[in-house]
């Protein structure tokens, strides 16, 4: 890798995002973060990520919205999105679905809780 590629972290759990971010800078990727979709879509506009984490769930513009968003950009649609879902838990509590799932362009998904290490690989494998 030879420019230090830049990842946007987006998901309202602050915890979370400081989480991956000290595991990404760890593997020396420059990162980026936003706490809610339309954050989100602003940072992606004007830094370009090579690669957005990005929750489903959150305020304001939920992940499903902006990844459809980002994909149906012309100048957005390269990003690699990969989901963070703990949906398949909430859905029948939530407004969200498993056709929502199933129907979005990210480029890939894991499911919350999160497992740290099995997301830098999957980072890793859209990075190289």
């Amino acid at each position: 890798m030879s420019e230090k590629q830049l990842i946007l972290v987006v998901d309202d759990d602050p915890d979370l995002v400081e989480a991956v971010s000290m595991k990404l800078e760890a593997l020396e990727y420059r990162v980026a973060k936003a706490y809610d979709g339309e954050e989100a879509m602003e940072k992606i506009k004007e830094e370009k990520p090579d690669l957005i984490i990005l929750d489903v769930m959150m305020p304001r513009k939920n992940g499903w919205e902006a990844c459809d968003e980002i994909k149906n950009n012309d100048d957005l649609k390269d990003i690699i999105v990969v989901m963070l879902t703990a949906v398949a838990d909430s859905v029948k509590t939530t407004s969200y679905t498993h056709q929502d799932g199933k129907t979005t362009l990210a480029d890939d998904y894991i499911a919350k809780p999160i497992d740290l290490d099995k997301l830098m690989e999957i980072v890793q494998d859209h990075c190289e």
